[in-house]
């Protein structure tokens, strides 16, 4: 069977060298590209803390996937450039899988559209933790019984969204199985602006962002006389991959715009 080629955009990123690594580990898969704004000419592998794998790295996707054609783009960059990174991938017909977050809902619609005009497929993905999936199905049928929530995320100090991709995946989740409801004292104040963080159908949402934390998030219920706390913790950012790995194995079998992981694997 022949293998599945990748391209890895943001190679030189956190996650991206993990990607890189998880790939290059993967006798189903083969790197044929990496991309990233720094770097350029250096050896992916290399950069993964593998040995050299003769895939470079280039500064122009539009151009890598004209002379590399990949059948899947994985995409761990920036906000400000996902967007278009996603058009790029889809005007070539390669599949793209999607790690990076702040994709706002117009963008996602125009994104569904040029899966449909140039028939492939992309998956968006706020989390690619398994564990985090389960969080935020589990997350969802306790809403039913416990509907006073809120929800803490940490990330590390260089993530450049807030609140984050799985917080607010959550909470839509959550908003699906309950009615918007009034959280909290009706005339509370804040003496900080923002002290009781984001507002979404009457949850609270907080981001904290603090050196040494990768990527955790607890979702807090009450009910008279009890609290109920799910919590899941990326350790390291090789959590992710096994998502990610599954994700890349997937993603030609379906069409159009798939949001959330659970929704491909599941």
């Amino acid at each position: 069977m022949a293998k599945i080629t990748v391209l890895v955009n943001g190679a030189n990123g956190r996650m991206g060298r993990e990607v890189v690594k998880a790939v290059l580990n993967d006798p189903d898969l083969s790197l044929v590209a990496a991309v990233d704004r720094s770097g350029e000419g250096m050896d992916a592998g290399i950069l993964a803390g593998m040995p050299a794998c003769g895939v470079t790295l280039s500064t122009d996707l539009a151009q890598t996937m004209e002379t590399t054609h990949p059948m899947v783009m994985v995409d761990f960059t920036q906000p400000q450039a996902v967007f278009g990174n996603v058009q790029i991938a889809l005007e070539h017909k390669v599949a793209a899988v999607v790690g990076t977050t702040g994709l706002s809902e117009e963008q996602l619609a125009q994104i569904r559209l040029w899966t449909e005009q140039n028939a492939t497929s992309c998956l968006v993905a706020p989390n690619f933790a398994i564990g985090a999936l389960l969080m935020m199905r589990f997350a969802r049928e306790a809403s039913r019984f416990f509907p006073h929530v809120e929800i803490i995320e940490l990330h590390h100090d260089q993530k450049l969204d807030a609140p984050s991709g799985t917080a607010i995946k959550t909470a839509e989740l959550i908003q699906e199985e309950r009615q918007a409801l009034q959280q909290g004292h009706p005339q509370e104040k804040e003496l900080i602006n923002g002290a009781r963080g984001a507002a979404f159908e009457g949850m609270r949402i907080h981001s904290v962002r603090l050196p040494g934390l990768v990527a955790h998030q607890e979702v807090i219920f009450g009910s008279v006389g009890q609290t109920l706390v799910i919590r899941h913790d990326s350790i390291n950012r090789e959590s992710f991959m096994p998502g990610v790995l599954a994700a890349v194995h997937r993603i030609r079998e379906v069409s159009g715009l798939i949001y959330g992981l659970e929704n491909l694997l599941f």
